[in-house]
């Protein structure tokens, strides 16, 4: 049962995360967001890091996604015809996905690293759990939250594009100079 579970929320993710990338409209785009947030939430309770779930969706899907609805209905943005990429953009978004490519094979490459249990297993009785979900965090489950953290730096990237405004130029404009007669 947990695995069936466990591909019906992957697939979830998946799809919610294709629905954000993929969708023009940006309030549509910012639900997507929620609902892929929430299923990597419901993942987080599948590997017994109840905290990191419940943080997920305090901070990032509730407070993020709420931010970015504001700012998104503050600027009356609206989907439509999209300028084309400049080349800087297009050469820089592709260091960044090898980047990231790279890094994720490395890390996988490379396995989990090592805790020591028997230094965890000598703390004081009051710190032993905050040791303990340390440790995961910093080991286990670093890779989870990194990625969520490059997700929420994506997203906010993306609401720096959507939010700039371009100026439609006609063919035959040109530049005014000082001086010139209107």
């Amino acid at each position: 049962m947990p695995a069936i579970l466990f591909y019906i929320f992957s697939a979830l993710t998946l799809a919610a995360a294709i629905g954000l990338v993929a969708n023009r409209n940006a309030v549509a785009s910012a639900l997507s967001f929620f609902v892929c947030l929430c299923g990597i939430s419901v993942l987080f309770v599948m590997l017994d890091a109840h905290l990191l779930a419940f943080l997920l969706i305090l901070v990032y899907a509730g407070a993020v996604v709420a931010l970015f609805l504001f700012i998104i209905m503050l600027l009356d943005m609206h989907g439509g015809k999209r300028p084309p990429f400049k080349k800087m953009t297009i050469v820089a978004s592709s260091i960044a996905g090898a980047l990231l490519i790279f890094g994720a094979f490395s890390f996988f490459a490379r396995g989990q690293f090592s805790t020591d249990e028997l230094a965890l297993a000598q703390a004081p009785a009051f710190f032993t759990d905050l040791k303990i979900y340390g440790a995961k965090l910093f080991t286990t489950y670093m890779l989870p939250v990194q990625l969520v953290g490059f997700l929420l730096l994506v997203g906010m990237l993306g609401v720096i594009v959507i939010s700039k405004k371009h100026e439609e130029k006609e063919p035959g404009d040109r530049i005014q100079e000082p001086g010139d007669k209107p």
